[in-house]
């Protein structure tokens, strides 16, 4: 009898012992990033994704962060999801491009009006939209759309830009995007590709003269100091997204995918929290420094917007026209949809 209860008092230990340590195994899950603490990506990882996974998951989940591209780069770091190596990352919607179109309508030249409309729409239905695309199309999963940065700025050394044709015979460096060289051929200037890290000194030297960059990176790298003349023309959105490889994903349980998809929600509307102050405090910084901050009229903007089409038409593929259309419209911009209808591009 004793040898039966001792027999059944260490079945139940090792019960209690099991259960114990299944209710407080967690599913780690490693993010790869080139974002950083100090700027909007990095904080919102610290301030909302990992504590919301934390808190609605009880611990059962947590988010073991790699910043400042310790782990990958944009493009390596998807790669790296797809072999298993991490589960999340974060990346712009263009370079998610190199596995697949699904969130290539974000990097479209005045989709968005302004800030405020991007925002809006990405949260209330085109980041969903898109991601359920992405996730049958790229191999990964896109939890939330946001943006970094804001839209891209004009900065020149040289002469105040108020309408394309003032751009005309500047050399002006751009990016290996082929949206961003067309449009600034298009608005008259001489497209340079140039290296980002290159870029303050090549200013200064006049090897180029002018820049397309979000604010609050231009004023990080301070490119005000030797680009004095400043159009706030918006146009390329900076995009970026948070994802998760899809076969991992799917081997998540019902409740663990719950989990993740509310602390991408917190995640998602923190960044945004953040990125707007990033975006207004470079402004201010550099409107203080510089000799001309100039906002075009509403003819103006219609003539930077004419620029855009030929992006447009070359991406035609990548894109859904009507998901376009409904974006553009939901912004009352019906001229524009005109435009890019009698070119072709829609």
């Amino acid at each position: 009898m004793k040898i039966k209860s001792l027999g059944t008092a260490l079945c139940l230990a090792s019960a209690m012992a099991i259960f114990a340590q299944s209710a407080t195994a967690e599913t780690v899950l490693k993010l790869g990033t080139v974002g950083r603490l100090g700027m909007p990506i990095g904080d919102a990882i610290d301030q909302a994704l990992i504590p919301t996974l934390a808190e609605v998951s009880g611990g059962a989940m947590t988010v073991e962060p790699h910043y400042r591209g310790s782990l990958c780069g944009e493009q390596t770091c998807g790669e790296q999801a797809n072999q298993g190596l991490l589960q999340l990352w974060t990346s712009s919607t263009a370079n998610f491009g190199n596995f697949g179109t699904a969130l290539s309508i974000f990097d479209l030249p005045y989709i968005f009006k302004n800030i405020e409309n991007a925002d809006h729409i990405s949260s209330d239905w085109l980041a969903k939209k898109q991601c359920d695309i992405a996730a049958e199309e790229a191999g990964h999963v896109c939890l939330t759309v946001y943006s970094s940065g804001g839209f891209r700025q004009l900065g020149n050394a040289l002469r105040p830009v108020h309408v394309p044709s003032d751009m005309e015979g500047i050399k002006w460096r751009v990016t290996k995007s082929p949206i961003e060289y067309t449009l600034i051929k298009n608005w008259g200037a001489v497209p340079v590709p140039y290296d980002w890290t290159q870029l303050y000194q090549g200013l200064q030297t006049g090897v180029v003269s002018g820049q397309y960059v979000a604010t609050p990176w231009q004023h990080i790298a301070k490119l005000h100091e030797v680009a004095k003349y400043y159009t706030q023309i918006g146009g390329s959105w900076s995009g970026n997204q948070l994802s998760m490889d899809k076969r991992q994903y799917d081997a998540l349980s019902d409740q663990e995918r719950e989990w993740l998809h509310a602390a991408a929600d917190a995640f998602g509307q923190r960044v945004q929290e953040l990125d707007r102050q990033w975006v207004a405090d470079g402004e201010e910084a550099i409107k203080a420094e510089i000799e001309e901050w100039y906002v075009p009229t509403e003819e103006e903007l219609a003539q930077w917007r004419a620029g855009a089409i030929d992006a447009w038409i070359n991406a035609k593929g990548t894109f859904d026209p009507e998901t376009a259309i409904r974006v553009l419209e939901e912004q009352g911009m019906t001229d524009f949809i005109a435009q890019l209808k009698e070119a072709g591009a829609l």
